[in-house]
């Protein structure tokens, strides 16, 4: 029998470590060739590591949300065989017990606060004392009755959300007393039924934050750590691009893919980034370099189950309007079915990022670093519009966009939103071969 230790191996260009995600072997487990032992991810792009070999687990190395530079252990076998590890390595450091490498990996579970539960059956009710010679004259009030109360127990009572018609009070003639209130409280806060008390939610969780969704963080707090932002938003009529898009929609061929608003947007940059080379380009501000890019790639912000990711159309100015969106929407499945390749995911070279119907009236999006620039269609809202002498109801949206102000000016922004909006407020433009 030999020992063969599994590296960490170069799962990508220019790439020193990765994060593990998930293990799926254990110490003490019989494993087979090409069998998943570990998921791995590095910038966006989640890897599976597969064993080379049939072997047995001796041992894993790193906890779920370590990262692992490049070469290092992650898994020891023991083989048939030599293995790849000399033996008087193996004499030197002998493999770790199963029990004490499994417990070595074991991600902390959260810690919960326990949350006073408020229950919902009915607790005991309190007891009212039997009228005796020093009680009043005047039978006690029952429960449910208009409740007989000081002025300070009535606001101690609405302080703390308590209904006074539901406590036994133990006063001369059913009063309630400030003591009736604290044994309201402690019986669970309902009597012979009625409502339960409002409390205070004391419980906390703890959640690392780890795989995709920490990449997404430090991305995130890199662009607005390293880029200036500069926000500009335009009011643009979508009328006649909705009108053309529902007409296609409703005569498509069965093979066409069904058109939503973004293709048309990819399309309108194309024609538009030409007269805007400043824009459609990457800026490394470590190298203080700019780099200019002729082709147009199109990054498009996805929400899938782990996260927001980013594919991208490659090369949108070799594409149709229906090429456009037969590739948006195999990149975006790839991306939310979590198969998207490397390449599926950078390299683009301007941003677009849309919720959709829930769009809201504006945003500030963030500019996808290195990037320069990104805009953020927003919702449709059909509103009264003055057309000359007439009032007519269109159909308007808000542009949101964020330039990085350290190569884009103000000015060079609002030119360009503007160029944007002509487009798209005359979408027979989208399809002429040049704009002016």
């Amino acid at each position: 029998m030999g020992l063969y230790h599994f590296h960490l191996p170069d799962v990508g260009e220019g790439v020193a470590e990765a994060e593990i995600i998930v293990w799926h072997v254990k110490p003490g487990e019989r494993i087979s060739e090409d069998q998943n032992l570990v998921d791995v991810m590095t910038d966006k792009a989640t890897v599976e590591m597969t064993s080379p070999v049939d072997g047995v687990v001796l041992a894993v190395h790193g906890e779920v949300g370590a990262m692992m530079p490049v070469g290092s252990v992650l898994v020891e076998l023991e083989v048939e065989g030599a293995g790849n590890v000399a033996a008087d390595a193996v004499a030197e450091k002998p493999a770790e017990a199963p029990e004490k490498a499994a417990k070595s990996i074991a991600p902390p579970l959260p810690k919960v606060e326990p949350s006073p539960a408020v229950t919902s059956a009915p607790a005991p009710a309190v007891a009212v004392p039997a009228a005796s010679s020093s009680v009043s004259a005047g039978r006690a009030r029952k429960v449910g009755e208009a409740p007989f109360a000081a002025p300070a127990t009535r606001r101690r009572a609405h302080e703390l959300g308590i209904p006074l018609q539901f406590v036994p009070g133990t006063g001369p003639g059913g009063r309630i007393l400030p003591a009736d209130l604290d044994a309201y409280v402690a019986a669970g806060g309902a009597s012979g039924g009625a409502a339960s008390v409002a409390r205070e939610r004391t419980g906390v969780t703890e959640e690392r934050i780890l795989g995709l969704r920490r990449k997404i963080a430090e991305k995130m707090q890199e662009a607005k750590r390293r880029i200036p932002h500069i926000a500009y938003v335009e009011e643009i009529d979508v009328t006649e691009l909705e009108a053309l898009r529902q007409d296609l929609n409703a005569h498509r061929r069965e093979d066409a893919p069904k058109l939503t608003l973004l293709p048309f947007f990819i399309r309108a940059l194309v024609q538009i980034l030409p007269g805007f080379p400043q824009i459609n380009a990457r800026y490394d501000d470590d190298a203080g370099v700019l780099h200019r890019y002729e082709g147009v790639h199109v990054g498009i912000a996805t929400q899938t189950p782990g996260g927001l990711m980013v594919p991208v159309v490659r090369h949108a100015e070799a594409l149709d309007l229906y090429g456009c969106a037969r590739e948006l929407a195999r990149v975006a499945a790839a991306a939310r079915g979590g198969s998207a390749a490397r390449e599926e995911l950078s390299g683009s070279t301007i941003t677009i990022t849309s919720l959709g119907t829930l769009g809201g009236i504006v945003s500030t999006p963030v500019i996808n670093h290195p990037e320069v620039a990104i805009i953020g269609p927003n919702k449709i809202m059909e509103k009264p519009v003055v057309q000359g002498s007439f009032l007519s109801v269109r159909k308007v949206m808000n542009l949101s966009s964020s330039f990085d102000h350290r190569i884009v000016d103000g000015y060079d922004a609002a030119l360009f939103v503007q160029a944007l909006k002509r487009v798209l407020e005359h979408p027979a433009l989208l399809f002429m071969e040049k704009v002016a």
